[in-house]
């Protein structure tokens, strides 16, 4: 089995949170192809135009992503997941917060600061010569 392919016990998990297919129109695209595919664009980090050829026409892939990003389907999934793992005592919500501090090199230390509003660099130096 290639990595890109969901395996049946995930998409059995995650279906339900994709929107039902439309019954009216052009026949729907197989929602999974539709998340396999999404998937296998973001891992590999190619544009859309480079699907390959069994995930179909990549132009509908891509406006079945738009849209179901703009309805919110993509967070609703990442809440369903994160919501099933930390019931399962499979996931850790420690938060690392950074404390860093950028310091100003020796040399910079010194300059002068213009403090009456924005001010050129340019102009302060004119001014200085």
């Amino acid at each position: 089995m290639s990595r890109d392919v969901i395996t049946d016990e995930v998409w059995e998990l995650i279906r339900d949170v994709f929107p039902p297919a439309r019954t009216r129109g052009r026949p729907p695209v197989d929602r999974r192809t539709v998340v396999e595919a999404t998937a296998w664009r973001f891992r590999t980090g190619s544009a859309w135009r480079d699907l390959p050829d069994r995930f179909g026409s990549w132009n509908t892939i891509y406006k079945n992503f738009r849209r179901w990003a703009s309805d919110g389907v993509w967070e609703d999934l990442l809440t369903h997941v994160q919501k099933r793992a930390s019931l399962a005592d499979e996931i850790d919500w420690v938060v690392s917060v950074d404390s860093s501090i950028a310091r100003v090199h020796q040399h910079g230390a010194t300059l002068p600061r213009v403090t009456g509003g924005s001010v050129e660099l340019q102009e302060v130096r004119s001014r200085a010569s």
